[in-house]
């Protein structure tokens, strides 16, 4: 192979008893996740071929699992596409590619439709004699546009979506199937265009290495809010698509644009669990703990502003005062109505002693949705021929430099479903389940008896993210951050090098790779725009540019 592409990734482990043959999974299409986006890519794709899914955790565990609010979609008469889409690029601060906006919002109704031909079934207006949508309004929205199924409409639509996917012969799930990085024709020293042929994954069940081997390989990994020490995130969001691309040398753009949500619920036993924009929209308020509302002063569209000025605003009021969080107050609805509306929210703050009805709810932001990711068209290709990308993972000009509430289930179902277009209409790929490919070799590694060096560098490296590369930024933070991580990231690469992998060594190399492109890509942006906002520069600039970070061969 050409020692020219051994900069990808480390390929020096194995395990010993495993060295000698290597399970290998061939396929016409490998899909990397099984949030909405993986999902619904592999029942588009199952249609041309076989298609494996992999999955780190069990198939469930996806940030799509935990979305509350919904889907934002065009459908009432007294809305229209213009709008959306002019919501959406205010939202997005002048960043937002607007072909790619107006494509993707107009895509929503049939995309809508087919989720209910799949078993989805949102809310319906019980006031309605036709039974028209119940839909919900959220912070950035100029009218009531969210498909919503109360308030766990991710865990419904994740449902609908696995139970289809279980009656598909030509789909695999492998649950506990970590994806440890892209095999590309180029690495493996093929005299061909360089293409991605499959990946190198480890099966955490069997802790044992193996190869999927594929023409088409689709990341749809999410996101990564686990680099932070607060997230409304799932354990499972590390970021891994983002760090497996950026290791295959394919351009990453905009990754200093993270979304904190701004009303996690603060309690020491929540662990960030979200309170919806919807509750907003159906009229709560952010106060102080006087009860006094403060989002006047920040914005016109108060409580429901954008994230980023909503989220700033919290900030700045917690750091004025001293206060540890801020409120949410929605006494002003019933009891009765809370219970319909946000059952599962009402269950889950009176299990802390918090009755919504009658007691303020205690709110943070915390880390939540990446803007930015694997550079990639609505149809999903990025640069690397063979690879795609969609959902959070990807960078598709849709959000900007923030994202417009319930925007990001439906740019995962549009771009997912044009993707499975574009492939479906190519000739038939090439096969590569020939392709010969290398055991992953073990070298001199052991087994780790120092889990703790795994569990102090992951604290260290998430509180360096929180304190310095948070919601608001300067340069002489991204600095120290910048230094910190890097130590952290040889420190890494030397346990990485010295110790058979695990999944908690996987995880811990992927955040320190993606906090170290947010940190590079916030010191690179000289304005405040969106989700960055750095007291160095508190201008935004005239010309709105992407951040786009392509790796080189010495990195």
């Amino acid at each position: 192979m050409s020692s020219d592409f051994w900069w990808m990734f480390d390929r020096t482990h194995i395990f010993v008893h495993y060295s000698l043959i290597m399970r290998i999974l061939d396929c016409d299409y490998f899909v990397v996740g099984s949030g909405i986006a993986g999902l619904m890519s592999a029942l588009g794709l199952s249609r041309y071929g076989k298609v494996v899914v992999a999955t780190k955790k069990e198939c469930a565990d996806s940030n799509t699992n935990y979305a509350q609010g919904g889907i934002a979609c065009v459908v009432r008469d007294d809305d229209s596409f213009d709008d959306h889409i002019a919501d959406t690029l205010d939202a997005g601060a002048g960043l937002c590619d607007e072909r790619v906006v107006k494509e993707i919002v107009s895509g929503g109704p049939e995309r809508i439709a087919e989720l209910e031909r799949l078993g989805m079934e949102f809310a319906a207006n019980k006031d309605s004699s036709d039974g028209r949508y119940d839909l919900g309004k959220e912070g950035g929205h100029s009218h009531r546009r969210v498909f919503h199924a109360g308030d766990i409409t991710g865990a419904k639509v994740e449902a609908a979506l696995l139970a289809q996917v279980a009656e598909s012969p030509n789909i695999t799930i492998c649950d506990h199937f970590m994806v440890v990085d892209l095999i590309t024709t180029s690495w493996l020293g093929i005299d061909s265009d360089n293409r991605c042929v499959g990946a190198y994954v480890l099966d955490s069940s069997t802790k044992e290495m193996a190869v999927v081997r594929a023409p088409h390989v689709v990341l749809a990994s999410g996101g990564g809010g686990k680099v932070y020490l607060y997230t409304s995130n799932p354990d499972v969001a590390t970021g891994d698509g983002v760090a497996m691309a950026w290791r295959g040398g394919v351009p990453i753009a905009n990754m200093e644009f993270i979304q904190f949500h701004p009303t996690c619920l603060h309690h020491p036993d929540a662990k960030s669990f979200l309170i919806s924009e919807a509750v907003r929209g159906e009229g709560a308020m952010l106060v102080d703990a006087a009860g006094h509302p403060f989002m006047d002063k920040y914005d016109n569209r108060q409580s429901l502003a954008p994230r980023d000025i909503v989220a700033r605003a919290i900030d700045h009021e917690m750091k004025e005062h001293g206060e540890l969080c801020m409120y949410l107050d929605v006494r002003h609805k019933s009891e009765e109505f809370l219970k319909e509306r946000f059952e599962n929210i009402y269950k889950k703050c009176l299990g802390f002693g918090i009755d919504m009805a009658r007691d303020l709810v205690p709110v943070v932001p915390a880390a939540h949705y990446f803007c930015g990711g694997v550079k990639a068209t609505i149809d999903g290709r990025t640069e690397l021929d063979g690879l795609y990308a969609c959902g959070e993972v990807a960078c598709t000009g849709l959000h900007g430099a923030n994202r417009l509430a319930s925007n990001s289930l439906l740019e995962a179902l549009v771009c997912s479903c044009e993707m499975v277009r574009f492939i479906g209409e190519m000739p038939k790929a090439e096969s590569y389940d020939k392709v010969a490919i290398p055991d992953w070799e073990f070298g001199d590694a052991v087994r780790s008896d120092e889990q703790i060096v795994v569990e102090h560098n992951w604290s260290e490296l998430r509180t360096c993210m929180w304190d310095y590369v948070g919601i608001v930024r300067a340069d002489k933070r991204l600095e120290r951050a910048y230094r910190r991580i890097r130590n952290l990231k040889q420190e890494i690469r030397e346990y990485y090098l010295d110790y058979l992998v695990t999944p908690d060594m996987l995880e811990l190399r992927n955040i320190a790779a993606v906090a170290e492109l947010i940190v590079k890509s916030a010191m690179q942006r000289k304005e405040s725009r969106g989700l960055h906002y750095t007291l160095d520069y508190p201008e935004m600039m005239d010309e709105a540019k992407d951040t786009v970070i392509t790796r080189t061969m010495n990195e």
